[in-house]
C-alpha cells in the first residue's frame, strides 16, 4: 500500500514541479501560507516558544515578524523541495552556487574523507546536488534518517538520490564510513548536526541561543576515528528562489587543532551566527530543547551536571549507580 500511495503522491508532484518556479512561488503565497499559517496553526505554539527563548531581548512584535517570514519561507521551502524532482542539473545549478569546492577537493592531498557540518538552515535539500559540483573522483554522501512516514520516506530518498551522491542510513552509517576509508575512496560526508539527540547520544550540553542545548558530537567522534577534514556550510539567500553556499575549512586535523568537544561548539557558534544574521531562515518547526538535563526521565549522570540549580559541568559525571 505504501508504494502504491508513493507513486500516486510521486506522478502529482512530479507534475507539479514541472511548473515554473514564478507559479510555484504563487501557489505558496496564496494557497500553501494561508493554510499552514492561519488555517492548521501548523507548530505555532512550539515556533513562538523557540522564538521567544532564542530571542529574549527582542519584543513581541520583532518576533511575530520573524515568525511570518519563517512561514513564508517554509511554504517557498515546500514548493522548491517539489522542484527538485525534474529541476534540470543546469537549472539548479544556476540557482544553488557552491564556492569553496577547490579547496575540499584540495583537502584530499591530505585525507581521503572530509565531513560537512550542515544544519536545518536556508533549502539544506539543495546541497544534495554537491556531486555535481565536484570531479568524478569523488564520492559525496549525506546521512539520512529515515522518516516516520513510509510514503514521505520514500519521496524525499528519491529527491536526495537523484543528484548521484549517496544517502547512508544512520544507523550504519560509521561502518559504511569506515568501508570508503579502507578503501581508500575520496569521500564526503554531510552530517546535519542541529536536530535534539536522543539521551543515548547526549554527550554534551553548551549554551545556543541563549539556552542550555543538547547537541550531537558525533560529526567530531567519527571525524577523529576517520582522520576526516572538517568543513563548514554557510548558507545564504539572495533572492528569492537562488542560494549560495560557501565551504569553509574548519580543521584538517581534528587532534591537532581541536580539544574534545571544542570542534562541536565551534560548529553550534558558528550556526548561532548564521541564525542570528537571517532567523527566519532556520527550522524553527523542531522541538529543539525539550530534553533538558533536569528533566524527571533524564539519565543519572546528567542530573549530577546540576548542583544547587547552578551547572558544573557539560558533560555527564558519572554516578556510582554505573
Amino acid at each position: 500500500m505504501s508504494k502504491l500511495l508513493y507513486y500516486i503522491l510521486y506522478g502529482g508532484f512530479y507534475l507539479i514541479s514541472l511548473l515554473p518556479y514564478r507559479v510555484l512561488y504563487g501557489i505558496s503565497d496564496i494557497i500553501l501560507y494561508p493554510i499552514l499559517y492561519k488555517l492548521l496553526n501548523y507548530r505555532r505554539s512550539i515556533v513562538q516558544s523557540n522564538l521567544r527563548h532564542a530571542f529574549p531581548d527582542k519584543s513581541q512584535k520583532e518576533r511575530i515578524a520573524i515568525e511570518r517570514k519563517f512561514y513564508h519561507f517554509l511554504c517557498d521551502y515546500f514548493m522548491e523541495t517539489i522542484k527538485l524532482i525534474s529541476i534540470s542539473k543546469q537549472e539548479l545549478m544556476r540557482r544553488m552556487v557552491m564556492k569553496g569546492t577547490d579547496e575540499m577537493y584540495k583537502s584530499f592531498d591530505k585525507n581521503t574523507m572530509l565531513f560537512i557540518y550542515l544544519g536545518h538552515f536556508c533549502n539544506w535539500e539543495y546541497i544534495a546536488s554537491l556531486q555535481w559540483w565536484m570531479p568524478s573522483d569523488v564520492l559525496c554522501t549525506q546521512i539520512y534518517s529515515a522518516l516516520r512516514n513510509d510514503v514521505f520516506d520514500l519521496l524525499f530518498y528519491k529527491i536526495r538520490s537523484r543528484f548521484g551522491g549517496m544517502n547512508i542510513e544512520k544507523n550504519i552509517s560509521l561502518r559504511i564510513i569506515m568501508d570508503q576509508k579502507r578503501k581508500g575512496q575520496k569521500t564526503i560526508v554531510g552530517f546535519i548536526s542541529d536536530q535534539c539527540p536522543r539521551w543515548v547520544n547526549i554527550h554534551l550540553f553548551t549554551p545556543f541561543l541563549h539556552q542550555d542545548t543538547a547537541v550531537f558530537t558525533g560529526t567530531e567522534r567519527i571525524a577523529r576515528k576517520v582522520k576526516a577534514s572538517v568543513f563548514i556550510s554557510h548558507l545564504t539567500r539572495p533572492r528569492r528562489g537562488y542560494y549560495e553556499c560557501q565551504y569553509q575549512c574548519l580543521t584538517l586535523d581534528v587532534d591537532k587543532d581541536f580539544s574534545e568537544n571544542e570542534l562541536t561548539k565551534c560548529y553550534m557558534h558558528d550556526l548561532e551566527k548564521q541564525i542570528e544574521a537571517n532567523p527566519h531562515l532556520w527550522l524553527w518547526t523542531h522541538n529543539r530543547w525539550h530534553r533538558q538535563r533536569t528533566d524527571e526521565d533524564a539519565p543519572e549522570e546528567w542530573k549530577a551536571t546540576i548542583q544547587n540549580g547552578q551547572v558544573i559541568s557539560e558533560t555527564p559525571i558519572k554516578t556510582n549507580n554505573h
